[in-house]
């Protein structure tokens, strides 16, 4: 439901979503649309006698918010455990794009910079 409502790029009712999924009860998509907006994943107005509905979020916004509460959740397991998960984060980058391990690299010198400029200040 998400990744057609970011194709929209803008708003779309139940009716403008409707094709996409043409199997699906236009009850059913007005409940799922309507659960996504109560859960804060959406926004929504009225437009007649109908709702329109658009994402808050940008896909990569999500993704990033998501990965943030996973990888939180894993940290919270404890310093013992800490070296597997980065661990693990590393070899899963690397495995998929040697770039990316490059890329993981510089943001934690950035990040390592920040810090410490942060601490002179």
């Amino acid at each position: 439901m998400l990744d057609c409502l970011w194709r929209q790029r803008g708003s779309a009712s139940v009716r403008d979503l409707q094709p996409a999924f043409p199997s699906t009860a236009y009850t059913t998509l007005m409940t799922t649309l309507d659960r996504l907006y109560r859960k804060g994943l959406l926004e929504r107005s009225k437009s007649g006698r109908a709702y329109v509905y658009r994402p808050r979020y940008s896909r990569e916004a999500l993704v990033s918010e998501a990965a943030r509460h996973a990888i939180a959740g894993l940290l919270q397991s404890g310093r013992a455990l800490l070296r597997p998960i980065l661990s693990t984060l590393v070899d899963a980058v690397s495995e998929s794009d040697a770039r990316a391990l490059d890329e993981l690299e510089r943001l934690v010198r950035e990040r390592k910079n920040a810090t410490r400029d942060r601490g002179r200040a």
